[in-house]
């Protein structure tokens, strides 16, 4: 099948039947140090959508000039397959400037609800070592771990999702998982090898090993997580991925990537499993050249650029991967500016 027919029914198929138009008109923001991006559309919820605190669905991600363009995409994608939009609620964690992010966002979705909080990177400055990635070195990639202890204690439940996704389904169904007492629900992929995140000084320990004894320890990724953010805050969970994280720190290189191994040390083998389909991930290839990789075979729920690959920087180049024309459609990047800088 040729490529171009390939993307053409790859795209009906995780669009809506009913698109509603995106208006053209350029959106003038008062910084001159982010991009530009077109309005998206209102989207309002149904006579069937129930508009009770009840009836919210809070949705937290993290917020970076960086990728930024990966954020308006996300949160449209979600918006326009829901339901019931009127009821999200998105929670974003940011370390720069919040008042010229919320001015980006309003501009760009008048109707979104929404709240930025800051994150101090000063608290895990000390606590970062070098990975095989430069990005997965930023403090922001680690505040998924303080997020129970950003946002309102009246916030009992949340999704936490990556700026690099779409999600082509109703989010509801995702939040309606039963999380049956667990801390974290997330797809497990159990046929990985899961040696493979941790280092040899790690599994030749007489000790570390041991903290997985009793339980089953599959991989599961940490971008797409439904996250009972109340739990996490009475049993100690922060506490408990910074003391691993203290031991990469302060005594052996015990894992090579960032965030992720000090939740699968904490979390592996003990959370609620998900359909594959809400974590349709590796898209950006790999962590060092990103090469493309084309769709798992199953229902898709949700794509995922994690790896080295985003798919506007592909799409920029000219050199996009065919799995990077589902996520153009979601693009609402109308001009840029120049970027923080960290």
């Amino acid at each position: 099948m040729a490529p171009a027919l390939l993307i053409g029914l790859l795209s009906l198929l995780l669009l809506p039947r009913h698109i509603p138009a995106i208006r053209l008109g350029l959106v003038r923001l008062p910084s001159s140090r982010l991009p530009l991006f077109r309005e998206a559309p209102a989207f309002r919820n149904g006579k069937e959508c129930g508009s009770s605190p009840n009836d919210t669905i809070n949705v937290a991600m993290t917020l970076d000039a960086n990728y930024l363009r990966g954020t308006m995409a996300a949160v449209l994608s979600m918006l326009q397959h829901s339901t019931c939009p009127e009821n999200l609620s998105f929670h974003f964690l940011s370390a720069h400037d919040a008042s010229e992010l919320f001015s980006s966002i309003k501009t760009t979705f008048p109707y979104l609800n929404m709240t930025i909080y800051r994150f101090d990177s000063n608290r895990v400055r000390g606590k970062i070592s070098k990975s095989i990635r430069q990005a997965l070195d930023q403090p922001l990639n680690y505040a998924r771990i303080y997020l129970a202890d950003t946002i309102p204690e009246d916030v009992k439940r949340v999704i936490y999702l990556d700026s690099d996704l779409v999600v082509v389904d109703d989010i509801a169904k995702l939040w309606s998982v039963d999380m049956e007492e667990r801390v974290v629900a997330a797809p497990e992929y159990c046929h990985a090898n899961f040696t493979l995140y941790f280092t040899d000084k790690f599994w030749s320990d007489p000790v570390l090993p041991k903290t997985f004894e009793g339980r089953n320890p599959c991989y599961f990724n940490t971008g797409v997580m439904v996250m009972d953010v109340d739990k996490w805050r009475k049993e100690g969970y922060t506490k408990k991925v910074e003391e691993w994280m203290a031991v990469q720190k302060q005594q052996k290189r015990i894992y090579h990537l960032g965030s992720l191994p000090p939740f699968l040390l904490v979390l592996a083998g003990n959370i609620k499993g998900v359909d594959h389909r809400w974590n349709q991930h590796g898209l950006g290839g790999d962590n060092f050249e990103g090469k493309c990789r084309s769709l798992h075979p199953g229902p898709i729920s949700l794509l995922h650029w994690s790896g080295k690959g985003k798919p506007w920087l592909r799409l920029d180049s000219r050199k996009p991967c065919i799995v990077d024309h589902l996520w153009a459609p979601y693009d609402l990047y109308r001009s840029c500016r120049h970027f923080f800088e960290e």
